[in-house]
């Protein structure tokens, strides 16, 4: 189910960052067809992938691959590097991208007024991995991740939780369930059901100084999963 879509007419199409922060609070999200495509369509599925926070999963692997901390984990220190990754195509599965220059500018207003995180991993002072997303009161809205050497992305889905968990967030959005998602917990919800989650979600207080507070491998299983 979609929104009327808006074009990218002036810096942000007569669809400003304020109107995003709306869209998500009453449930609904953008994307794009394409990366070249200027519409955006504000979507409401059927069905909503979430991942629910007091039953995270890590695999064994992965809580081993954790706690040797192959990464340096960093958060907001490049978000534009993390939205380039995810935007750039991987794989014959996923040949464009749905990040067109109105969900750039869109996101990248919400990061300078602190809304949208971008969760890293580093290894030698190259960015490998991470995700970002868009935080409103005690919800959290998954938006994309990439990955460019093995769980990398899965390393900063398991640091986001913790971090989530500690802060006093509620709801992680996932948007839609995916076979990736799934080891992790995630669960698919109808959208009726999600909206009744969310209301309270947005009204939680949260503590934002988690996000940037140093935390091992260790402690991020540890704090996800406890």
């Amino acid at each position: 189910m979609t929104d009327p879509d808006f074009s990218a007419s002036g810096p942000f199409g007569g669809f400003g960052p304020e109107d995003l922060l709306a869209c998500y609070a009453r449930g609904v999200f953008p994307m794009a067809e394409s990366r070249d495509d200027p519409r955006v369509f504000i979507i409401e599925p059927d069905q909503r992938g979430v991942i629910p926070l007091d039953s995270f999963h890590i695999p064994t692997r992965l809580r081993r691959t954790l706690r040797s901390e192959p990464f340096e984990v960093r958060v907001d220190t490049a978000f534009e590097a993390v939205l380039d990754g995810c935007a750039a195509a991987q794989g014959p599965e996923r040949e464009d991208t749905w990040i067109n220059g109105p969900i750039r500018r869109l996101y990248a207003a919400l990061f300078a007024r602190g809304h949208v995180h971008s969760i890293e991993c580093w290894r030698d002072e190259r960015l490998v991995g991470g995700l970002y997303g868009v935080s409103l009161g005690g919800a959290f809205f998954g938006e994309s991740m990439f990955s460019r050497t093995t769980d990398a992305s899965k390393v900063a889905l398991v640091h986001l939780v913790a971090r989530l968990r500690k802060g006093g967030w509620t709801l992680l959005d996932a948007q839609f369930l995916t076979e990736h998602l799934s080891q992790f917990g995630a669960v698919e919800t109808p959208q009726a059901a999600y909206l009744q989650q969310l209301k309270p979600a947005l009204k939680v207080a949260v503590d934002e100084t988690v996000l940037w507070a140093p935390m091992t491998g260790a402690e991020a299983v540890e704090r996800a999963t406890a």
